[in-house]
């Protein structure tokens, strides 16, 4: 492939149409014509203005940011022979996913066939990138590509955070696919359950599998417990949901000498528990008071034992979340009632609310209310009130990242139907996160975010230029804008001279 390389002669800046030949092993570049010369930021063509014509207009700037990212950290050469392939799905992910039948037609209107140095790109191409992804040990893979990520960031090693989620395919011919509780309340989807490590601090991806759709929780994460030393990660703190709490679970945590910060369900124990608290005059005053992201909790800790495992407890109440649980389930019930006037179907879940004839139970009512607001977390960790709740209710990294890889990185729904391609399909949505969370590492000096960054970069173009009359092309970069300019010169000033 053919491009321009700038020549420097006499103070000025010659432009000339280059390509790279292998010969005998050795890459010699073939000088083709003399383009123009530049001056003063602008291309002055060696030919009449009235020759050269547009030829077509592509998408740069979000692609060099996330292709500048990948080779840092060396994705490309760790993703193997069909690296470049698995970074175009990748890059498309982040910025404007189609899926793999309409691949094609999005990257001819990008910059990707020079940056990854990709031709004719083909649906065939991509499936066949997805299959030998699959082939790869994924352990291994995410190992490579985290150890890389960790020497250049420096990432923090000292903790851990866990979570699941989970997402629908279409048809039901994948074995993965299965029923199970989904976390959007819809019934009738067949489910696969993914897990997710984050690092505490950053929360960059460190790991994630693949389960069947009514796997449970809480055995996820004791599969996901024998990969954290794997990962580097060999002692500290592990954060994690009341829905993954389990007595196996901590135990095994106990074991290998990590200390655990997690949700506890309200069981009748601890309701008991958090009756006793509230019930204390000075239970809801300034000595009980945390205030977190502009929130208050009040709180009070007090030793626990766990599976055996001696900790402490903390019963926390957030007046703002009972209000909001309350009035989400009053609309709820509101929305119920006008459904069963008219002899419709109710959401699932809201039939204890109401008898046999369709009228509401004041007492079923209030007896959900009790506990509103209230919450309980368990640490083996040496912490203060504090910490235990700024770690556990600011422990949002993996939830973002789920909202990451629901929306913006598009996981859901997975049309794929084979297996490797389901689990090959959510491998890139994981990449893609990864990048973004690269990306708000990166931008934290000027406070964007990753989605912002690549919104405003969107308008960045390259234009090709043919000079219909001497059939040479050129390339020009749109003119930055300054906050283009900062974004750049922020990420990385490397950057500027791609542009």
């Amino acid at each position: 492939m053919s491009f321009i390389r700038k020549i420097h002669r006499g103070g000025r800046t010659y432009l000339a149409e280059v390509e790279n030949r292998r010969i005998d092993g050795k890459v010699v570049q073939r000088h083709i014509r003399y383009v123009g010369r530049q001056a003063d930021d602008r291309v002055v063509l060696a030919s009449s203005i009235s020759d050269a014509s547009v030829e077509s207009v592509k998408l740069y700037g979000p692609l060099i940011v996330l292709d500048h990212l990948a080779k840092e950290i060396g994705l490309g050469d760790i993703l193997g022979e069909h690296g470049d392939e698995i970074l175009s799905l990748v890059y498309a992910h982040c910025i404007d996913y189609k899926s793999v039948n309409q691949m094609s037609r999005w990257f001819e209107r990008t910059d990707l066939s020079v940056i990854l140095d990709l031709e004719k790109l083909t649906e065939a191409r991509l499936l066949s990138a997805l299959d030998s992804l699959e082939e790869r040990d994924h352990t291994e893979l995410q190992r490579e590509i985290f150890d890389s990520v960790s020497a250049k960031y420096k990432l923090d090693s000292k903790g851990v955070v866990y979570d699941v989620t989970n997402t629908y395919l279409y048809g039901k011919k994948c074995p993965l696919g299965r029923l199970g509780k989904d976390k959007d309340g819809v019934k009738g989807r067949p489910l696969i359950q993914i897990g997710l490590g984050t690092t505490q601090r950053d929360g960059v991806p460190v790991f994630h599998k693949v389960y069947d759709g009514n796997t449970h929780d809480s055995r996820t994460f004791l599969d996901a417990v024998n990969s954290f030393e794997q990962y580097g990660f060999k002692e500290g703190l592990v954060v994690f949901d009341r829905g993954i709490s389990s007595e196996p679970n901590q135990k095994e945590i106990d074991k290998m000498g990590w200390k655990v910060l997690c949700g506890l369900p309200l069981t009748s124990t601890l309701k008991r528990i958090a009756r006793e608290v509230a019930g204390g005059k000075d239970f809801a005053s300034y000595k009980n008071r945390v205030k977190l992201n502009g929130g208050v909790f009040y709180c009070v800790a007090m030793p626990y034992r766990l599976a055996g495992i001696q900790g402490r407890i903390a019963v926390c109440y957030n007046e703002q979340r009972k209000r909001d649980v309350k009035e989400s389930r009053y609309d709820e019930i509101a929305n119920a009632e006008t459904l069963l006037k008219k002899g419709k179907r109710i959401k699932s879940g809201l039939e204890k609310y109401f008898d046999k004839k369709g009228h509401l139970l004041p007492g079923k009512l209030r007896e959900a209310e009790e506990m509103d607001g209230y919450s309980v977390i368990f640490t083996t960790a040496e912490l203060g009130v504090e910490q235990m709740v700024e770690l556990y209710f600011a422990k949002d990294l993996v939830e973002k990242a789920f909202h990451c890889l629901k929306g913006i990185v598009k996981v859901r729904p997975v049309r794929h139907w084979l297996y490797n391609r389901v689990v090959a399909h959510v491998f890139i949505c994981y990449l893609a996160y990864l990048l973004l969370s690269l990306l708000r590492l990166r931008l934290k000096p000027i406070g964007m975010s990753p989605v912002e960054c690549l919104a405003e970069l969107n308008s960045l173009y390259k234009v090709y230029i043919k000079d219909e009359r001497k059939g040479f092309r050129l390339s020009k970069i749109v003119s930055l804008n300054k906050k283009q300019e900062e974004i750049l010169k922020t990420i990385d000033k490397k950057l500027m001279k791609l542009v």
